[in-house]
């Protein structure tokens, strides 16, 4: 919209009804299962196994090393084969002094100080994913809080405001306040009559004054109130300081036009909701908690390259990567965690429905920055203690760490979190090197100190990571309706677990729930069969 045009009533509803933007994407991603609730059952256990069964469990990631430690637990003899010398899978953090080769050959070493760190993988764990929790709280998994949102962090976009980051406090306050005004006028002129009562629109309108910030006249301007939600152009002081000044409200037209109110409901997604959680020192200390339970059921270094099956069990063919010698493992059952871009590739003995579903769905792109600043200057320079910026750059968000506040020394941003196409393959098909100088350029748009305080910095783009090819599984409604119960099924002797064979793709609780669901269909098939016998 040009400078000096009017917006009509009816484009200014669709204005406002777009802000059901957010929700309508959540009730999609429900739809789709990218986002839910847990349905963990704490009291979950499996019954006792009959004696001498075994089951090979390929890749030990959350999933995997979950359904060995319940199988164990009820007695089968239980092993696990694991590409990488170390246990997490996609659970995977990454410190100063790892080094990371990628398919290609390029090789990142992390030259992080101070604790400083980056979580490839998953970063967070929101309060009603039972299932980690309880196994985080169990195994001794030490959490704290993750900040999801932080109103004193930006919202950006390259086509508002001259590029100018705006405080997300800002671009909350003012659009809750104009358009409780706008809908505060529509009930002092009776426009919603019809709809409420005289005593429930004096009531609504008590609720917008509060909501809104609004004056005793119903209208949202430059004020006391509303400063109190946006901030002031001067804060209050002490002494003899300078008075407090309230702030201006930004224009109602541009900010509706910036669309930086799609980004204040982030937090308010139901799986993005306080409280949020990390494990102290990293993500991977879910990983080493489980590992701790499991590690002497891990064959590490283990490249599957077969997977056979017959009436008699199963028989898994892999490279040893230390030896570079080719071995065989055997158990009567496997459960297989592989990620389905890996397992496409491998040869596997299983049913035409278990295969089509396995080359149905394919696997994200996404690519994750971590860089190294000399000093935190997001929190000495803009008092932002953790949380998120979001952008309408390819980075997409800068988000600060949640640990150390205050500390001297360097810090270590999240730097960018691209998901999907068509940024996603663009940045994946850069060196790791131009990924890195990418971010920094495109970060100094929103903080301009990124170009004296940058340190140093690693990105990691996910179809390049050699056991996964890709980020997670990527179902759509067709999809799923056409082949997620035949990825599920038992065929024969394999069962497949892991976020792509759950409601929650992306998240570990998916996996978990997975691995636990796989086990007890297929410890009660197993059951079945031996008094069938």
């Amino acid at each position: 919209m040009q400078q000096g045009e009017h917006i009509t009533r009816r484009e200014l509803l669709g204005w406002i009804g777009k802000t059901a933007g957010a929700a309508a994407m959540y009730r999609a991603m429900t739809s789709l299962s990218l986002a839910a609730e847990s349905t963990f059952d704490a009291s979950y256990q499996l019954s006792q196994a009959p004696k001498g069964s075994s089951i090979l469990i390929l890749g030990a990631g959350v999933a995997g090393m979950t359904a060995a430690y319940e199988l164990r637990k009820a007695g089968y003899k239980v092993r696990i084969l694991e590409y990488n010398n170390r246990a997490g899978g996609r659970c995977w953090t990454i410190r100063g002094g790892d080094t990371f080769t990628e398919l290609g050959g390029a090789t990142q070493h992390c030259q992080f100080e101070d604790g400083g760190y980056l979580n490839p993988g998953p970063w967070r764990i929101p309060y009603h994913h039972r299932a980690i929790l309880h196994y985080c709280h169990k195994f001794g998994v030490k959490l704290e809080g993750f900040v999801q949102v932080n109103y004193n962090a930006y919202v950006h976009s390259t086509q508002a405001f001259g590029g100018k980051p705006q405080r997300y406090r800002a671009i909350q306050s003012d659009y809750q306040g104009h358009v409780g005004e706008l809908l505060s006028k529509c009930i002092q002129q009776g426009a919603l009559d019809q709809e409420l009562t005289s005593e429930d629109a004096q009531r609504l309108l008590e609720s917008l004054r509060d909501w809104g910030a609004l004056d005793k006249n119903q209208q949202y301007k430059r004020s006391l109130e509303s400063s109190l939600r946006r901030g002031f152009a001067v804060h209050p002081g002490g002494g003899l300081m300078p008075e407090r000044e309230p702030s201006e409200p930004l224009d109602f037209s541009a900010l509706l036009e910036s669309q930086l109110w799609r980004s204040i409901a982030q937090g308010q997604m139901d799986d993005h909701q306080t409280q949020i959680f990390q494990p102290v020192g990293g993500m991977d200390g879910v990983a080493k908690g489980f590992e701790r339970q499991v590690k002497d059921l891990i064959t590490y270094q283990a490249k599957v390259t077969r997977i056979q099956q017959s009436d008699q069990g199963v028989t898994v063919t892999y490279d040893d990567l230390s030896s570079g010698q080719s071995q065989t493992a055997q158990a009567d059952y496997c459960i297989c965690t592989l990620p389905l871009s890996i397992l496409s590739q491998i040869p596997l003995d299983a049913g035409g429905p278990m295969q089509a579903a396995i080359r149905a769905v394919p696997s994200n792109a996404a690519v994750k920055f971590g860089l190294q600043f000399k000093r935190r200057f997001w929190e000495q320079d803009e008092a932002i203690y953790g949380g998120i910026s979001y952008t309408d750059l390819p980075i997409r968000n800068i988000a600060y760490p949640n640990y150390d506040f205050g500390s001297s020394g360097k810090g270590v941003l999240l730097g960018g979190y691209i998901w999907g196409a068509p940024n996603g393959f663009e940045f994946t098909s850069m060196t790791p090197a131009q990924r890195v100088a990418k971010a920094v350029e495109m970060g100094a748009k929103i903080h301009p100190q990124y170009l004296q305080e940058f340190d140093n910095g690693i990105a990691v783009g996910w179809h390049r990571v050699p056991w996964s090819h890709g980020c997670c599984g990527v179902w759509t409604q067709e999809s799923r309706a056409a082949h997620y119960n035949n990825l599920c099924q038992i065929d024969g002797r394999i069962v497949l677990a892991g976020e792509h064979a759950s409601y929650l793709n992306a998240w570990q609780e998916g996996a978990i729930l997975s691995a636990l669901d796989a086990s007890k269909r297929l410890h009660q098939h197993i059951l079945a069969s031996k008094e069938a016998a």
